[in-house]
């Protein structure tokens, strides 16, 4: 039996953010699919058995349920002992850094691109309304990044994990991503780092 099961679908990139970091650490995981699109995760006996607050990603381990993608990773990075702080410094600015991706970095993309990408809405003043978000949250991170590979103590940490948590979705958003170079070039040091993988390579499509 997997040590770890995580509750997921592959188009939520807040679940890959969970599935990433169970695969780069060696962990023996499994993905449970949740049905999202056709509601499994709003009924009251999946809220009542899973997670009450109704979302994904949930992580079963040792007779214990997490939930909030930014808990997990900060979980997992104590479990392991790997992609985790090494001060209390370190550890603020980890938290800080993924309270921002939950608020605003992922939050505007994710939305823009369920609207834009998957639920193929057109252009419209709600698209246009969160790509201006979305565009002002990455050029914030892009100029981060221009000083620094990674996103706190020049290595890979959850900071990073959370972030990317959307950026290698390959629907259409609108937005030209090409504007962004140190994302682009942070995308792919992650990437680089062995055992990534893709979304739909971790986790069953719903």
């Amino acid at each position: 039996m997997p040590q770890y099961k995580l509750h997921c679908f592959g188009e939520s990139g807040n679940a890959y953010k969970a599935a990433l970091m169970l695969e780069l650490t060696g962990q023996d995981w499994q993905p449970v699919l949740v049905d999202y699109f056709h509601g499994q995760t709003r009924t009251d006996s999946w809220r009542q058995q899973i997670n009450e607050q109704g979302e994904v990603p949930v992580l079963e381990h040792a007779g214990q349920t997490f939930t909030q993608s930014a808990l997990i990773l900060d979980y997992l990075a104590a479990q392991t002992g790997q992609f985790g702080p090494q001060s209390e410094e370190e550890h603020r600015e980890i938290w800080r850094w993924m309270l921002f991706d939950n608020h605003k970095f992922t939050s505007y993309y994710a939305t823009l691109r369920f609207l834009y990408g998957l639920k193929k809405t057109g252009e419209t003043e709600v698209t246009k309304f969160f790509r201006e978000r979305a565009t002002a949250a990455y050029q914030l991170v892009d100029q981060h990044l221009s000083q620094t590979p990674f996103m706190v103590g020049g290595r890979l940490t959850i900071a990073d994990l959370s972030l990317a948590g959307y950026v290698f979705m390959p629907e259409e958003t609108g937005m030209q991503l090409t504007d962004f170079p140190h994302i682009e070039a942070w995308k792919a040091r992650i990437k680089a780092v062995p055992g990534w993988k893709a979304p739909y390579e971790l986790m069953p499509r719903a």
